[in-house]
C-alpha cells in the first residue's frame, strides 16, 4: 500500500475527512472531530498510526514486527505500522476501519445514527 491508496482508504470511511493539525506534514483522518488515523504519507517508510483495542494491540505487535506501540501517541491504545511490505494490503484496511469502528462506537448514538454506523454482528 502506498500513500495514495492509504489516503483514499482512510477517506473512504463514512464521514471521514482529512485534518493538518500537526502541520502541512502530517495528514489526520478523523470522523465526528475524533482521530482515527494520522500518517506523514510523503515520508519513507511509510507509516500509520491506528487506534486499537489494548489487548489486540498487544497481539499484533507480538505478531507483526512492522507493528509497534504507537509513536507520539498513547501506547496502551495506539499502534503504529510500517508499510514495509511484510502486511498484506488488506489487514491495514482492516487495522484502519477498526480504528474507525473503535472511534465512532464512543460517539454519541446520534452522531452514530448520522453515519450510518451499526456495528457488525
Amino acid at each position: 500500500m502506498d500513500g495514495d491508496a492509504l489516503h483514499e482508504w482512510c477517506l473512504q470511511q463514512e464521514g471521514a475527512y482529512e485534518d493538518f493539525p500537526f502541520g502541512p506534514a502530517t495528514s489526520v483522518f478523523k470522523v465526528a472531530g475524533k482521530m482515527f488515523a494520522l500518517s506523514a504519507l510523503d515520508r519513507a517508510p511509510l507509516e500509520v498510526s491506528v487506534k486499537c483495542d489494548p489487548e489486540f494491540a498487544i497481539e499484533l505487535r507480538s505478531s507483526y514486527s512492522a507493528i509497534r506501540p504507537g509513536y507520539h501517541l498513547n501506547k496502551h491504545h495506539w499502534n503504529t505500522v510500517t508499510l514495509d511490505g511484510s502486511l498484506s494490503d488488506q489487514l491495514v484496511r482492516d487495522l484502519i476501519e477498526d480504528s474507525y469502528d473503535l472511534v465512532v462506537s464512543a460517539l454519541p448514538r446520534r452522531v452514530r445514527q448520522q453515519l450510518g454506523w451499526a456495528p457488525e454482528s
